[in-house]
């Protein structure tokens, strides 16, 4: 890579509009093709990836600042913010591993080129795009005619793939 921030592109919806499966098309998709993708969720919630009485639950229970959980297929380093403010997104992404792409899901008001994930069973229907200048394009499993953007088929996984290396650079 020749500078030292990855190129971003994120997937903006509201609850159950299809972000995370069409996040998880994206990364398979573009890793098939040769390219190296992080991803960046961003959880409106509380959230724990750690099981009550395991040994790094019970570290961080006890007060430790940072917990890293290696193994010789992976690991992850679990942050306590303890009061702390939540991260800025640029903090985040410093934090990543050098890669071609970080995807992020959520993060809906950070001024990077996303699409927009829309389905009839989501959770509210008001489109996000009339709003949001860096939507660059909409995704949807129904008819989308209210828009001057691009409009693929939530499904269409390569030609959503094929856009988000076009608006990244990445070809």
């Amino acid at each position: 890579m020749s500078d030292s921030r990855p190129k971003v592109f994120g997937i903006a919806g509201w609850k159950n509009s299809g972000k995370t499966g069409l996040a998880v098309r994206l990364v398979s998709e573009l890793t098939a093709r040769g390219f190296t993708v992080s991803t960046i969720k961003h959880a409106h919630h509380d959230f724990d990836i750690d099981r009550v009485g395991a040994d790094s639950y019970r570290h961080r229970q006890a007060g430790a600042h940072e917990v890293a959980l290696v193994s010789g297929t992976r690991f992850a380093i679990m942050h306590e913010l303890r009061g702390a403010p939540e991260p800025s997104f640029e903090e985040i992404l410093s934090r990543l591993a050098p890669c071609d792409l970080v995807l992020i899901e959520g993060y809906k008001r950070e001024p990077v080129p996303k699409i927009e994930a829309r389905r009839l069973e989501s959770a509210r229907r008001e489109p996000l795009a009339p709003t949001d200048p860096h939507i660059a394009a909409i995704a949807a499993d129904h008819p989308v005619d209210e828009t001057h953007l691009p409009v693929f088929d939530l499904n269409d996984t390569g030609a959503i793939a094929d856009f988000v290396l076009t608006v990244t650079g990445l070809r």
